[in-house]
């Protein structure tokens, strides 16, 4: 079951969302209902347990992604990707980027939890 809301998004959110939309070659509305399971769907990080924190700090992508991710870029470097290739480089590279604000977070979290030093005060 759904149901139809009609929020009113900043600019620079419909914006993003567009872009990706026409990346990708779907509806705006598609891209931004993905955008809100993903987010729903993730516990918020000053929840989790410290070994949790610590392992998404250490979180990389799998081996067969980093692999695809490198072929993809190659494959882009140039000029052969076709259009289902750019979605999954799309995806990929969201994935990649969600990935590394988590990791960020993670790090921010579990430095306040004084389970690693800040990294400033690293040699």
């Amino acid at each position: 079951m759904s149901e139809t809301i009609t929020p009113e998004l900043p600019d620079s959110v419909v914006r993003q969302a567009r872009a990706v939309a026409a990346q990708t070659q779907r509806p705006v509305e598609a891209v931004l209902v993905e955008w809100i399971d993903r987010s729903a769907a993730e516990i918020p990080i000053e929840l989790l347990s410290d070994n949790e924190v610590l392992a998404l700090r250490d979180q990389t992508l799998s081996s067969a992604e980093q692999a695809t991710l490198s072929a993809l870029l190659a494959q882009q470097r140039e000029g052969e990707l076709g259009a289902s290739q750019r979605a999954q480089l799309d995806g990929l590279m969201l994935t990649y980027h969600l990935g590394m604000v988590r990791k960020a977070q993670a790090l921010k979290v579990a430095v306040e939890r004084g389970l690693q030093p800040p990294l400033s005060a690293t040699p």
